[in-house]
């Protein structure tokens, strides 16, 4: 990794193996971050590396990492507290293809322990330093999903929604220090993000899906602009107005979503 003295900032960014995650890699190499790879698989991670390396002469490390376990946690924190690191991309993320009454308190746990309980710790990790040095950023990637239980059955949401909240609270109590911390909230990406969980997304209309690369570049916009909050394309910043404003009963009967019904699962 790039010492502090050589001029160049670093970043983190965990998923980064494909989706907004590789995106959000080629973004800040080619803006000269040296980079930290956080993901599950060592091959992905070592064939960006290379891709980014010989492509824009920046350093990056590769960090395999379970997010869903105690040791995959706490080598990240590690990383984290080890050495100055920029900015803070908090990617990875999970869904599940099953209703919660078919579910079970391991997956579920799972899903809790990548989309809430990991953001929380490398966040905490990460912004102690931060605070000392007067400068530093984060983005916590949760989803448009969260401002609404818009998918009857399904726990992401609810993660989702814990997301966007805790990063729009601690952006509020760090910001006086010179440290920046964002929600970003895409709507459907094109991603592997569906595929890894198996829900099948095929009758979703072509219009709805974003591009990766234009997700990260938005969101990365919003938080230079020192926004709290970042719902990339205006599609989406009209579904959250709706999700935020329809009267409740109305929501409920719009909302559709397979894992919501119990009979799909036998």
């Amino acid at each position: 990794m790039a010492s502090p003295g050589d001029g160049r900032p670093t970043a983190l960014v965990t998923g980064a193996s494909s989706g907004i995650g590789a995106a959000y890699a080629r973004l800040l190499a080619a803006e000269g971050y040296d980079l930290v790879l956080v993901a599950r698989g060592a091959e992905r991670l070592e064939q960006l590396a290379t891709e980014l390396t010989g492509r824009h002469k920046v350093e990056v490390a590769v960090l395999p990492a379970d997010l869903s376990t105690d040791d995959g946690i706490a080598a990240v924190e590690a990383r984290l507290r080890a050495g100055p690191v920029d900015l803070l991309v908090n990617n990875a993320g999970m869904s599940l293809n099953r209703p919660f009454l078919k579910s079970t308190a391991e997956a579920e746990e799972t899903l809790l322990r990548v989309n809430v309980y990991a953001v929380m710790r490398l966040t905490l990790a990460v912004l102690p330093g931060m605070v000392e040095r007067g400068r530093g950023d984060v983005i916590n990637v949760s989803s448009v999903a969260g401002f609404g239980a818009v998918m009857p059955g399904s726990t992401y949401p609810a993660s989702k929604a814990w997301v966007t909240n805790f990063s729009e609270s601690v952006a509020q109590s760090v910001r006086r220090y010179g440290v920046r911390v964002l929600a970003l909230c895409p709507g459907y990406t094109r991603t592997e993000f569906h595929q890894r969980a198996g829900i099948n997304m095929s009758a979703t209309p072509a219009w709805m899906w974003l591009d990766a690369a234009d997700v990260a570049r938005e969101g990365l916009r919003d938080l230079r602009k020192g926004k709290l909050v970042s719902v990339p394309s205006w599609k989406y910043k009209l579904a959250v107005f709706a999700l935020r404003h329809t009267p409740r009963r109305l929501l409920r009967v719009a909302s559709r979503d397979t894992r919501g019904r119990v009979d799909a699962a036998r």
